[in-house]
């Protein structure tokens, strides 16, 4: 992994991990009812404490996601601490609701936040969240990227699996233990969360989703996987899978890179269905025009050598 440039970021942070090793029957997933449960009501009381106005903002959904759904064939393990990375930059206006909904996952949780040097507030928000346990926020010194975020996350991560969250509500967090379950079989050392498996159509843009096809279309020629959505940010891995690569992109090259390094590698791919919920650039979508000519080239570049 590349080292992290002193000058451009610091951390404020407190780790721990959660206790509980008990086997969590599906059931118990269903109803809330474990000693992980119990874990995660205290440490979403802190979370949401922390956030002004967060508690009632998200007070009436958050059943559903403390009770999300694993789906058939669960592992029983709970012997896992799950680090979520979230790069953010300038989401005032969902900041507070993402966090709180991943938070609410019935899953041993580390939060490792990076804040690409926002400007709008979310980074005042963030600072209330340092000194939590299981908490990590890392403040960048400039603005940098969301692969260099996701660098500098990978880097400080200390749980078994890792998993990338958008800082955005496009990507559901209900989907996260759904996500894992492969990792957690053993089934696998990656997976995508695809929004392009199923019969549902998830995006509604037939310029992302063309874009999107060309891309993976291109990835799998060089990587010789037969993947349906490379560009998804719903990425699972095993900690010492994204730890034994060196990331050099620093924008959404990363997708392409990321993706052609570890199949070079031959780590085990596969793919499990997730919900989508796309939003426009009026909403603060910030992939560009640039950013499909750099995946082209990082196909190309990444899938031959490192």
């Amino acid at each position: 992994m590349n080292q992290a440039n002193s000058n451009s970021t610091s951390s404020s942070s407190y780790s721990g991990t959660f206790t509980s090793t008990q086997s969590i029957r599906k059931s118990e997933f269903a109803s809330g009812r474990s000693s992980v449960g119990n874990a995660k009501s205290e440490y979403l009381d802190q979370v949401l404490s922390r956030i002004d106005g967060c508690a009632k903002l998200v007070k009436e959904e958050l059943d559903s996601y403390q009770a999300a759904d694993p789906g058939e064939n669960a592992s029983p393990r709970t012997d896992y601490l799950l680090s979520v990375v979230i790069p953010v930059f300038n989401e005032i206006n969902t900041i507070g609701r993402i966090l709180s909904r991943v938070a609410a996952l019935p899953l041993n949780l580390e939060l490792v936040i990076i804040d690409d040097f926002s400007t709008d507030g979310t980074r005042e928000v963030l600072q209330k969240l340092i000194g939590m346990p299981n908490v990590n926020v890392i403040l960048q010194d400039e603005n940098q990227g969301k692969g260099a975020a996701l660098r500098t996350g990978f880097m400080h991560v200390k749980g078994d699996l890792v998993v990338v969250q958008d800082a955005d509500l496009e990507y559901d967090p209900r989907d996260i233990p759904r996500l894992i379950q492969p990792l957690l079989r053993k089934e696998a050392d990656v997976v995508y969360g695809s929004r392009f498996i199923g019969d549902e159509q998830q995006d509604e843009s037939w310029v992302h989703r063309t874009g999107n096809a060309i891309l993976t279309g291109a990835s799998n020629l060089f990587s010789g996987l037969k993947l349906t959505d490379m560009e998804t940010c719903y990425k699972a891995f095993n900690r010492e899978v994204i730890q034994a690569i060196r990331i050099e992109q620093d924008r959404f090259g990363i997708e392409p890179e990321i993706t052609a390094k570890l199949a070079r590698r031959g780590y085990r791919f596969t793919e499990v269905p997730i919900s989508y919920d796309s939003r426009g650039y009026d909403e603060g979508k910030k992939i560009g025009v640039k950013d499909l000519i750099n995946a082209i080239y990082c196909i190309g570049r990444y899938g031959v050598s490192d």
